[in-house]
């Protein structure tokens, strides 16, 4: 699978009077992970949305570097996990393919339950797991539908540090060669995960990109020039903030 970039240009969102930005253009490449960082309210989930196609913006313009349509060719992971609470879990992987009418590929819904540890509860209702698991499970549902742009809204940021690691390398490994887009508000998530960092202020809504990355994702987590980075981009988050 080639993963197109995104290239979003001269986008703007208002709300009414409200302003959450003007002429916004930045570019995802094709194949990498890049996290949006900003202040709550700094309008990331709305931009995120926006790119989904699930938004309308006020201009501008979000495409494809390969000139295809995006609709159709991307998949979103929110932070709920939101599965079908009478659902077994096999059946929640494999949704979007039901709801469209589509036959189910049961052998890839066993694999990716494999790939996620969830094989021996494929039967099981989302009551019956822990968040984590029905994290994992809501993974295994966005990589069913196999598209090559992902679009994750803090997908791990309910989840306990230690589960919040395990499913981040996960997730990291699995969706690796897809185009991803994260929100987080966490440094250390964003540094570990990101091929590049973007970082949208809440006072004149632009984009900075000016922090740099070494090596490829996912990082080890006790790595000391992950703490470094993520010392920089608190530093970076604060006077994107003041």
């Amino acid at each position: 699978m080639t993963a197109p970039g995104i290239e979003v240009r001269n986008l703007s969102l208002h709300f009414g009077d409200r302003r959450l930005f003007d002429n916004l253009s930045l570019t995802v490449p094709g194949g990498q992970w890049v996290s949006l960082l900003g202040a709550s309210g700094a309008g990331k989930t709305s931009l995120l949305r926006v790119m989904a196609g699930l938004a309308l913006a006020t201009c501008g313009e979000v495409v494809a570097s390969d000139g295809k349509p995006i609709p159709g060719r991307l998949a979103w992971m929110g932070q709920k996990d939101l599965l079908y609470p009478w659902l077994s879990v096999r059946e929640n992987v494999a949704l979007g393919a039901r709801l469209r009418g589509e036959k189910v590929d049961h052998a890839r819904v066993a694999t990716l339950l494999e790939q996620v540890e969830l094989a021996s509860c494929a039967d099981a209702r989302p009551a019956t797991l822990s968040g984590g698991m029905r994290q994992r499970a809501a993974l295994a549902r966005t990589l069913y539908e196999d598209r090559p742009i992902v679009l994750m809204d803090e997908p791990f940021s309910a989840l306990d540090t230690l589960t919040r690691t395990r499913i981040q390398t996960l997730a990291a490994t699995l969706l690796a060669g897809r185009t991803v887009v994260l929100i987080t508000h966490d440094p250390l998530e964003a540094c570990r995960l990101s091929h590049r960092l973007l970082v949208l202020s809440a006072a004149d809504g632009e984009i900075d990109d000016s922090h740099h990355l070494t090596g490829a994702p996912p990082r080890a987590p006790d790595a000391p020039e992950l703490l470094n980075a993520q010392a920089a981009l608190l530093q970076q988050l604060m006077r994107a903030h003041s």
